[in-house]
């Protein structure tokens, strides 16, 4: 027996199914990262033609079944039109979207990286942040918010909050002096960089994209997380090496 369900939520992926149905990816609040038909959904008159497109967010009817959701209708509140009309901002966009759904699960509270997500769009159109910081700052939050962040608040050696630090990604955050001597390979921390790495790792996700930071804390900040995310991150991102190639800016 079926029944329906109402989820808040935005279209990760679709996929044509086929010859008239999609099937698209949903990140929901309510239940993760699900799957789910949209049938007829490419047919020009269907009046789900709109709303199963990336980046789409809204409200989302479904009909849960007993292996599979159907997409009844949708309310989009947010279909991030500016976003689709700038190149290197989608791919950007493209690769959150990957990136938040190689972390969420099914049957998961997803509240907040559905916000992340949603957030670091809206900044990607902000014409006072750079995108690759907001890509950063996106990336090193996602990961804490699933409980993989770095320990940037004190020494993972011996527990000292008073630098000077050392970033080591093996050992998964900071290290002072007195402990790095193991680590040759650990990065050199100034204090612009280690206070940007607190406050994207404590601040609540409403208040992230609200500075900016020197060239160099950016270099440090793209150096430390390649290296984070090679050492925690088991997947690669076919968006990202496509966002490489338009933006040029490489791990």
């Amino acid at each position: 027996m079926t029944q329906t369900v109402t989820v808040t939520g935005m279209v990760l992926s679709s996929a044509p199914i086929g010859e008239f149905d999609r099937r698209i990816v949903l990140l929901t609040k309510e239940k993760g990262k699900i799957s789910a038909f949209a049938k007829g959904a490419r047919r020009p008159t269907s009046h789900l033609l709109g709303i199963v497109n990336p980046f789409s967010f809204g409200e989302f009817t479904l009909y849960e079944g007993r292996s599979s959701y159907n997409l009844m209708q949708g309310k989009i509140t947010n279909y991030f039109t500016e976003l689709r009309e700038n190149v290197e901002a989608a791919y950007y966009g493209f690769y959150f979207m990957e990136f938040a759904g190689y972390y969420a699960k099914e049957y998961t509270d997803e509240t907040e990286s559905l916000k992340l997500l949603y957030q670091s769009l809206r900044a990607l159109l902000n014409s006072h942040l750079s995108n690759e910081l907001v890509r950063y700052i996106f990336e090193l939050k996602l990961i804490a918010v699933h409980g993989e962040g770095p320990q940037v608040f004190s020494c993972l050696g011996c527990g000292k909050k008073e630098g000077p630090f050392v970033f080591c990604s093996r050992r998964g955050g900071i290290l002072c002096g007195n402990c790095k001597n193991q680590e040759p390979d650990a990065i050199h921390l100034d204090n612009s960089t280690l206070y940007t790495l607190q406050y994207i790792v404590a601040s609540p996700i409403g208040k992230l994209y609200t500075f900016t930071v020197s060239d160099e804390v950016l270099r440090r900040l793209r150096k430390i997380l390649k290296r984070y995310k090679d050492v925690y991150v088991e997947q690669k991102f076919k968006s990202l090496e496509m966002l490489e190639l338009v933006s040029g800016v490489k791990d």
